[in-house]
């Protein structure tokens, strides 16, 4: 089929579209089984200590209250892949919202009750839950989420900042965020009496959530069903299993009868992970004409007592801009906080942000365009690796991004431009993340009618999955888009990775499209009508993705931010925001144009509103709610555009495509508060930035 033809990149509708805006679709909580339990988790009240006792009488003597778990009478567990699962199994309490019991009941108003009628009593420690960048338990690790060295240098960093003509020293603190998706954690489970298990999670990988039960559990991956066929947003919390998954299984056994556990809104800060908060110091040392001679970035970030989770920060830094020496260097503190885990680009969202925000501040001391200042420096190949770029199309997105915001006639000079009482101003910020692509199997069947079934276990969490591997399938096949039907959401279907780290549709698309191109071979060599139980093919990319490409693989974007600031309250104003991304082949121009405007709208609540405050004396993170957390709303965000530049580049998969889940966010915090600081003159290396923290400055 002609590129010309191909269904990729059309606008095809999401499949799955009126399923959700009717109610159709069924997510985790509304599976309902006979005869099914409901669970109220119930958090540890104190930052760390131990659990002395749990007084249950009161709880159980409640109508409906069936059963109380505690590490006296759970279910033991084997050692599972991730220590935040080993709930319920001794009295140790971590940090506060650390699983101490389960009530079990009838209904979820009656489980809620007798949650609130246990009387637990603690033997508390003293707790630690403060970062800083001068911690004394600040230590080095050996590699940092991904694999990567926690620390890189090439040349000598320290004598080229020396020399620098131009140099930047400046250090930017983010607090800690939370992923909020719309849907909260929920698990349904029950045994049959054959003793398989089967599950309905609120996960972005059906397949993993599978093996980790697995694994705690001590049984066959052959005895357990996991189902995810509807996932209401993750934004990387749900891309490992949690601990309500395996409290809901463990009540399940426990009580014999099917159990469902869902979160509320206000369990989760404490229990789902969170973006870890960084203090990043960056150093740049640069000619006069704008070269950079070195780069220096140094994080330091917390994780928990119960794991090691150190977000890559610094590791963008290794790839984004030319330069002769260069320091990249993680550090990290054990403290008595929940673990923290993924958020939409980790690494990169911090990272970039303190990066860009760095570049900022190089360009005004060096009276330069900033957008001329990144184009200056672009290198030839990878800095960190010296492998060459499979593509690079950053130049393309910003020079294609200046022209289409208008960038070029603005005046560069800051706190120029006053519109009544508002300060405006303009800022630039360039955005990258890398290709992932893992193994991933797929099933493909033709049937005697014409029609044609694809089967992979992905999980769809409000990205169009289903469409868009409908459109690869079609292509491979060379037939109609709406011959193709798919299935998705079970791990009874051949294995594949999670909705994360964008690398979805590449893997599982990958997949698709070998098993499709498989089937079409042997229709061809198939002579006849097709036998009544048609043809079928099951295949997986084990052996092209194990193999390491000799090609450095990102995606490259550019955001451009318009904003209005208040000169008497400090009141920041977003008035418009402009993207181009270089991110491959686009599959399907209107789900891509609905991540890429998802992710700035997520970079925009970094900058202005949303953040998780640590309660040091109590332990916890205060905002625990929608009304404390403050997620960016219609009305923050009046005007968003996102566009992309046609990228060829044979060197990903059969598509050419890249992952676009995670670059729209990666940046455009820094847009942002590159605009704050044009309009006001203020640099701010704090987020978010709110009105306390801007008026000081404008008074």
């Amino acid at each position: 089929m002609s590129q010309a033809t191909s269904p990729l990149g059309t606008p095809a509708v999401r499949r799955e579209g009126r399923d959700k805006v009717t109610g159709t679709a069924r997510y985790a909580a509304e599976h309902t089984p006979p005869g099914c339990l409901h669970g109220s988790l119930v958090p540890a009240t104190v930052a760390r200590g131990r659990v002395l006792a749990v007084d249950t009488d009161d709880a159980l003597a409640l109508p409906g209250v069936r059963a109380v778990l505690t590490h006296h009478d759970a279910p033991r567990l084997k050692e599972p892949d991730d220590p935040i699962l080993a709930v319920l199994q001794d009295d140790l309490v971590p940090h506060r919202g650390w699983p101490v019991a389960l009530v079990v009941a009838d209904t979820p108003e009656a489980a809620e009750a007798g949650a609130a009628a246990l009387r637990i009593a603690y033997g508390t420690e003293r707790h630690d839950v403060r970062l800083t960048a001068d911690h004394p338990g600040l230590y080095t690790p050996d590699t940092v989420n991904g694999g990567y060295p926690a620390v890189r240098e090439r040349g000598d960093t320290a004598r080229a900042l020396a020399v620098a003509p131009v140099q930047i020293d400046s250090t930017y603190t983010l607090g800690a965020l939370h992923n909020h998706p719309m849907e909260p954690h929920a698990t349904t489970a029950w045994w049959d009496g054959d003793g398989h298990l089967t599950v309905h999670d609120s996960s972005q990988g059906a397949t993993q959530v599978r093996d980790s039960l697995a694994t705690a559990l001590g049984i066959p991956p052959e005895r357990i069903t996991v189902r995810s066929e509807h996932v209401g947003g993750g934004f990387g919390c749900k891309g490992t299993t949690r601990p309500q998954c395996v409290l809901a299984v463990m009540a399940a056994r426990h009580t014999g009868c099917p159990v469902k556990v869902v979160l509320p809104r206000r369990r989760m800060a404490g229990l789902i992970g969170h973006r870890a908060p960084t203090v990043q110091r960056v150093r740049l040392g640069a000619e006069l004409d704008g070269t950079l001679t070195a780069v220096d970035h140094e994080i330091v970030t917390h994780t928990s007592t119960v794991k090691e989770f150190v977000e890559q920060a610094a590791v963008p830094a290794r790839i984004m801009y030319g330069s002769a020496a260069a320091r990249t260097a993680h550090r990290v503190v054990a403290l008595d906080v929940p673990s923290p885990s993924w958020m939409r680009a980790p690494g990169e969202t911090p990272g970039m942000y303190a990066l860009e925000s760095a570049m900022d501040e190089l360009a005004s001391a060096l009276g330069l365009d900033p957008v001329e200042l990144r184009i200056r420096n672009e290198p030839a190949h990878e800095p960190d690796s010296g492998r060459p770029f499979s593509s690079r199309g950053l130049t393309a997105c910003l020079e294609t991004g200046a022209a289409r915001f208008g960038w070029y006639g603005r005046d560069p000079s800051p706190a120029a431009r006053e519109e009544g009482e508002w300060l405006t101003g303009t800022g630039v910020a360039a955005a990258t993340y890398p290709v992932y692509i893992t193994a991933s199997g797929a099933f493909a069947h033709a049937a005697p009618d014409g029609s044609y079934r694809v089967a992979v276990n992905a999980t769809d969490i409000g990205t169009g999955a289903r469409t868009v591997l409908a459109q690869i399938a079609a292509d491979a096949l060379a037939t109609a888009l709406d011959r193709v039907g798919i299935e998705i959401g079970s791990s009874e279907l051949p294995d594949a990775p999670v909705a994360g780290g964008s690398t979805g549709t590449a893997s599982w698309g990958w997949a698709v499209h070998k098993a499709c191109v498989l089937l079409r071979r042997r229709l061809r060599e198939h002579t006849g009508p097709l036998p009544a139980e048609g043809l079928s093919v099951t295949t997986d990319t084990r052996a092209e993705t194990g193999r390491e490409s000799p090609y450095a693989r990102h995606a490259f974007g550019a955001h451009f931010a318009e904003v209005a600031v208040h000169g008497r309250t400090g009141e920041v104003r977003l008035r418009r925001m402009l993207g181009v991304f270089a991110a491959g082949r686009i599959l399907n121009s209107r789900t891509a144009r609905s991540q890429f405007i998802g992710g700035m709208t997520m970079g925009v609540g970094m900058a202005l509103t949303e953040a998780s405050t640590m309660d040091p004396v109590f332990g916890d993170f205060t905002e625990r709610d929608l009304a404390a957390y403050h997620l960016p709303t219609f009305a923050d965000v009046p005007r968003i555009e996102a566009h992309w530049i046609e990228e060829e580049d044979p060197h990903l998969n059969p598509m050419g495509s890249k992952g676009i889940g995670e670059i729209g966010i990666v940046g455009a915090a820094a847009a942002v508060g590159n605009a704050v600081r044009h309009a006001t003159g203020v640099r701010v290396r704090a987020l978010p930035i709110t009105p306390d923290t801007l008026l000081p400055y404008l008074l």
